[in-house]
């Protein structure tokens, strides 16, 4: 396979090349510092308050489809083969103010103006959707931009007159042609900058990804770099091997089978959402809590996976359905439980030179019934203080098997195995039945006190949950058991 030794992306309609490309280099810092289009702000650094907020246009079935990044956690290597759009653009491009920008002005949207241009560029975004959004997609759409002097209001109304109708401006006029330029730069070759010692790397293939990687399994792994890029701009790491997985195409896609999807290892949160929304409603809520528009447009269900958090949000919710991992080194695969990878804290059952290559997701069946729940300090945007998952199957209203699962509550994601030998032959509608597993997670679980909960708080609150996910499938009536939101009726009652 032919090798580029530059990337390439859009940058105002034209095609920007560069050949020395450092592994660290981040996005923010080429926009302020190389281009010098300082319009986009530097706030937390960490992918958090949404002042560093760019557009990322990408080919989706054809068409450029824009969503919104943290241009501080993105390397720039990433961006091979997109079309970035910053906050300085929009009025060269439009020769004044963008409807957004116009919105905002209106509607008082902005006092000292640092957030803005992150608001703007969420909204920016948000504006070439398929349709005008509601105020709460408003809100969703902006979850990762945070405001401190105008308050949020004036911001939300601004995006719904902004995005009332199909966008009519110099982005969507350009649109055949910017889709027929990434078509240009999409020439299916690896990408490599640097040399044997350190380099930027992105493969186009598995294949290639396979190959690099067992020449160098001391390369750091990066897909949306949500992550990792924490380490370089918090933990200031030196990275000086980074391969990254987002130009292989084989690894981005979805296959939705009649009883299992199947999930590549560089699909984005935001491209899995629906197809894992469709298994539950649960899923698709605790996705739409997972991160910011920002974070789920990048991260990616493999990396958080592969990087093995204790307190990710989606091993517990895959491990309680049952999910497999698949792992390539090589040309060799094996496959394994998804519970089984994780073996202890920051420690995974992966070789050197291997990688999670896709996510196998079994569906429901219609005598399982699923529950998640993640408890956070804040609601959106927020790293989870406990994460818990429960599927059960049942045979009338009796458990033939229950599949528990609790992430922040051990060094790795884990089962809770005792509690599913005591729940199992329960007779779900007698309550009495099954007290007993939830005494039982005493036994699953130590957890320790740290400051997102004490172990007293994360206990009792793993036992409120297991809980109130058996009374909730139950149909017992009580008060009503979600803050926010209703499920479909997918209880005994109903079934």
């Amino acid at each position: 396979m032919a090798v580029r030794r530059s990337i390439r992306f859009l940058r105002r309609g034209k095609v920007v090349q560069l050949g020395d490309v450092p592994p660290m280099a981040m996005l923010l810092d080429y926009l302020r510092l190389e281009e010098r289009a300082c319009g986009t702000k530097e706030g937390c650094g960490e992918g958090d308050c949404g002042a560093c907020t760019v557009a990322i246009g990408a080919l989706r079935e054809g068409r450029v489809v824009y969503e919104p990044v943290n241009s501080c956690i993105q390397l720039l290597g990433m961006m091979d083969g997109k079309e970035v759009v910053a906050v300085d653009d929009l009025h060269i491009r439009e020769g004044g103010l963008h409807p957004v920008q116009q919105a905002m002005v209106e509607a008082h949207g902005s006092q000292c103006g640092f957030c803005t241009p992150g608001f703007v560029m969420s909204l920016f975004a948000l504006y070439h959707g398929d349709e005008p959004p509601s105020r709460q997609q408003v809100n969703d759409g902006i979850a990762g931009n945070l405001c401190r002097c105008t308050g949020y209001r004036p911001i939300v109304d601004a995006g719904l007159k902004a995005c009332s109708g199909a966008a009519v401006d110099s982005y969507a006029r350009a649109a055949g042609a910017t889709a027929k330029s990434l078509r240009a730069l999409a020439d299916g070759k690896d990408v490599f900058i640097g040399n044997a010692t350190s380099f930027f790397a992105a493969p186009a293939s598995a294949d290639a990804l396979a190959k690099l990687y067992s020449e160098h399994p001391d390369a750091v792994l990066v897909s949306g770099a949500t992550d990792v890029g924490l380490w370089i701009t918090k933990q200031l790491r030196t990275l000086p091997k980074v391969i990254h997985l987002g130009r292989a195409a084989d690894l981005a896609t979805v296959a939705d089978n009649e009883d299992h999807i199947a999930i590549g290892a560089a699909v984005s949160y935001e491209t899995a959402l629906p197809h894992l929304a469709a298994i539950d409603p649960d899923l698709g809520e605790l996705l739409r809590r997972l991160g910011s528009k920002q974070v789920r447009a990048a991260g990616t269900i493999g990396g958080n996976i592969a990087n093995g958090s204790p307190i990710g949000d989606m091993p517990p919710a895959l491990i309680a359905l049952g999910a497999t991992l698949e792992l390539r080194q090589g040309n060799s695969t094996r496959s394994m439980p998804l519970e089984d990878f994780f073996i202890a804290y920051g420690k995974q059952d992966r070789r050197p030179g291997e990688f999670v290559s896709r996510i196998v997701v079994p569906k429901l069946q219609p005598e399982q019934f699923f529950r998640s729940y993640k408890i956070a300090k804040r609601f959106d945007q927020d790293i989870s203080a406990l994460m818990g998952a429960v599927r059960l199957t049942l045979e009338g209203s009796q458990i033939s098997e229950a599949r528990i699962a609790f992430g922040g509550m051990a060094a790795t994601p884990r089962r809770a195995r005792v509690a599913e030998t005591t729940l199992t032959g329960a007779d779900l509608i007698r309550q009495a039945t099954w007290s007993a597993a939830i005494a039982a997670l005493e036994h699953d679980y130590k957890p320790i006190d740290d400051f997102r909960a004490s172990a007293t708080y994360r206990m009792a609150t793993s036992k409120a949950l297991l809980t109130k996910a058996l009374l909730e499938i139950a149909g017992t009536p009580t008060a009503a058991t979600r803050v926010v939101g209703h499920r479909e009726a997918n209880h005994v009652g109903a079934a």
